[in-house]
């Protein structure tokens, strides 16, 4: 029973957050309309117009890959990652941590400190289409889903729910945004981060078979 409700859990958990992380990139993406054939441009090369995106396929999907990256280092899906408390007085760098002291590390300002990241404040997928950037927690600069003991333990539900919905998307639609409307990537700060004006996009259908959307 246990099992059957960590499972649960992770389903519930991660479902919220990576549709936020989705929309977050189709807004990004649709911002710099270069970004979206780019990525459309790769779907085609390793999906082709004759299919759908297969899970086998998202390993091939470099460029994707990189703006999920961005995404997460610019819109973390929590803003505040969870808090530690620890268990005796330690100093960190130049700070002393009393003891049983809750912290909170705000991973979105790392993500966006101009000593790390060069324009950081600039959506830019190309520093993360080389591989030493992943989602192990190691290197402090970047650690979407934590570090350490209390790193998410959905990282790689996450990761492929998220691939696999942007893929499909990017691969059978182009998008656009209604008529007179102009694009606001504002957030909305709480526990979880979201867009504080919801997405609308409009799809126009791109595959070649109309077949492959039944």
């Amino acid at each position: 029973m246990s099992h059957l409700l960590f499972t649960l859990d992770m389903v519930v958990g991660g479902t919220d957050t990576s549709s936020n992380i989705t929309e977050f990139a189709m807004a990004e993406i649709m911002n710099k309309l270069e970004m979206m054939e780019k990525a459309q441009h790769e779907l085609e090369g390793v999906v082709g117009k004759h299919n759908i995106v297969e899970e086998s396929h998202i390993n091939k999907l470099t460029y994707l890959q990189a703006v999920m990256k961005e995404t997460l280092r610019m819109h973390p899906a929590l803003p505040l990652l969870v808090p530690h408390c620890p268990s005796e007085t330690c100093i960190v760098g130049e700070y002393t941590i009393p003891k049983r002291s809750r912290i909170f590390i705000n991973v979105w300002a790392i993500h966006r400190d101009p000593s790390i990241w060069e324009n950081s404040l600039e959506f830019n997928p190309k520093p993360f289409l080389d591989s030493k950037w992943d989602y192990s927690g190691k290197d402090f600069n970047y650690f979407p889903f934590g570090s350490g003991k209390r790193i998410c333990a959905g990282i790689a539900m996450a990761e492929r729910m998220v691939m696999h919905s942007l893929a499909t998307l990017l691969h059978s639609f182009d998008w656009k945004l209604p008529e007179g409307e102009k694009l606001d990537l504002s957030e909305k700060f709480g526990i979880v981060l979201k867009k504080k004006i919801p997405l609308i996009a409009i799809p126009t259908p791109r595959l070649s078979d109309p077949a492959l959307y039944e």
